[in-house]
């Protein structure tokens, strides 16, 4: 059985909730909870907490050159094997991560998250091996995770006993991603999904509506560990995008505290929300503090802040490069955005299917020509070690990267992204397209137009879009190269198309980028 993605559960309801009964009806009556605002960032600066003043913000030009980052979405819910949401759907009967936990681990009421954390040693994690590949396959920046929605810190917490240093792994997690990205010369960031925990975690409240163990509550609903699974049984169902993040004050002071301590001990120059931009004023005032706090460090403002236009938070593009995850969007836009995407799994999963290098690149062509970057997750185990799909796909990255680059690094969108039959459904977890020859990706940069072929180019390439009497390119060709091979190609630019002669031995699989001057 297939687990349920992320877009399902948007429309899901809680399995275990009784028939007819409100969360409050059913768990008991909340307590009030009063939490003093966050109003304004910790670092003055030319950022406040309004609307207004963020507007002024401009996307650093790193973020427009680099096109291709790395990202460690890795944590304790590595451990089990099983894929992306295990914490919260372990404590959900039916879903196969409860099946699953049920039969390794034993009852939820019994064993639950918090047994698994001590599991996590991240035995065999060597970031400096794992960057030195990272650069080789062309990321121009790192993104490690910081906390998901599991509550669980990878960083030496001031505001939270549950992390990285304290136990599991017994190290800073995002502090060794962080040097070891710094000595390779990656821009580095971090990601939080701490906004959406309060109501994501909410089913270890719960308890089963079956025998044996009818109404046995989950571990979550012991005070002992409140600070890990909180108290949140009053929270409603996320079965809508505006239920994402809680609107319990309390918890979005404690969001603030917690994020803020993250960027000031490891001043990262990306900070990811998975979701939009949480809590209102608080959220504006920590991205104040964080872009303050940045321009405090010399040399302009370098930060990005990427979040989502999912109906979830805020989000607007005068601040925060939109992300799309596991899709793309329609042509190109104006301003730079970015997909997040994973080559299997959001975790470890033994039984997920991996995306192939063809996969990753064509995607990657594909994004960049339409202004976007492409943020992409290379599974960890639990231990730090790189399954072999992984180790597969970064020792293909490196090479057709190192004849490639130049058509990705440092390029602008051309006048057109693209021509060819295929074209990629716009929006979230719609990143499915299979491509051919005839498909051509468009980037530029100085005086040179490339033309990627996504599929493996034969005999002739015929690109229409340079045709004499088409209206983008007014110019006549000069000359035509095919990265990695020597010397230039035979062409001929009739009104309809440029045809391209293709040597019978492609330099590397996957993709070509064909270099075209103009007169």
């Amino acid at each position: 059985m297939e687990p349920i993605s992320k877009r399902a559960f948007l429309q899901a309801s809680l399995t275990t909730m009784l028939a007819g009964a409100s969360p409050a009806q059913a768990l008991g009556t909340p307590r009030k909870r009063v939490a003093p605002a966050v109003k304004t960032p910790l670092v003055t600066g030319p950022f406040d907490s309004t609307e207004a003043s963020l507007k002024a913000y401009q996307t650093p030009a790193w973020f427009r050159d680099a096109k291709f980052g790395i990202w460690a979405h890795w944590g304790p819910q590595a451990v089990p094997c099983q894929g992306d949401w295990y914490a919260r759907f372990m404590y959900v009967p039916g879903h196969p991560h409860y099946q699953h936990h049920l039969q390794t681990y034993g009852h939820p009421s019994e064993v639950g998250y918090k047994d698994l954390i001590p599991l996590w040693r991240a035995e065999r994690f060597d970031p400096e091996g794992l960057m030195a590949k990272y650069a080789a396959a062309g990321a121009k920046y790192f993104v490690s995770m910081g906390v998901h929605h599991d509550n669980f810190d990878l960083w030496n917490s001031r505001h939270q006993r549950w992390n990285s240093v304290a136990m599991g792994p017994k190290r800073d997690i995002v502090g060794a991603w962080k040097a070891a990205a710094t000595r390779r010369g990656l821009r580095f960031g971090v990601s939080e999904h701490l906004g959406a925990s309060y109501t994501w975690w909410h089913p270890n409240q719960l308890y089963d509506q079956f025998w044996p163990k009818l109404g046995v509550r989950y571990d979550g609903a012991d005070p002992r560990f409140a600070d890990l699974y909180y108290d949140n049984r009053d929270e409603p169902f996320m079965n809508t995008p505006e239920s994402w993040y809680t609107k319990n004050p309390v918890h979005q002071k404690r969001w603030f505290d917690r994020i803020s301590d993250l960027l000031d001990q490891h001043q990262p120059d990306l900070l990811y929300s998975d979701g939009g931009l949480p809590f209102g004023e608080t959220g504006r005032a920590l991205l104040a503090h964080f872009f303050n706090r940045n321009i405090a460090r010399g040399g302009g403002l370098q930060a990005v802040y990427n979040c989502k236009d999912s109906g979830s938070g805020a989000f607007d593009p005068s601040w925060a490069v939109q992300d799309v995850e596991r899709g793309v969007l329609k042509g190109i836009n104006p301003l730079p955005w970015q997909t997040d995407t994973s080559n299997g799994d959001w975790f470890d999963n033994a039984t997920y299917e991996y995306k192939s290098c063809t996969e990753v690149v064509t995607m990657l062509a594909d994004i960049v020509s339409k202004n976007g970057n492409m943020l992409l997750n290379v599974v960890l185990h639990a231990d730090g070690s790189l399954p072999p799909e992984s180790e597969t796909l970064l020792a293909e990255l490196a090479p057709w990267m190192k004849v490639n680059a130049q058509a990705i690094h440092g390029t602008r969108p051309w006048k057109i992204f693209g021509e060819g039959p295929t074209e990629a459904a716009a929006g979230m977890f719609k990143e499915k397209a299979v491509y051919t020859a005839r498909d051509i990706r468009f980037t530029t940069k100085d005086d040179t137009l490339y033309a990627i072929a996504l599929g493996e180019p034969r005999g002739q390439t015929v690109v229409t879009a340079l045709g004499a009497s088409n209206p983008h390119e007014k110019r006549r060709v000069r000359d035509v190269r095919l990265l990695g091979h020597p010397g230039v190609l035979r062409f001929r630019q009739t009104d309809q198309a440029l045809l391209i002669d293709v040597p019978d031995r492609l330099p590397t699989r996957h993709a070509s980028a064909f270099a075209i001057r103009f007169i």
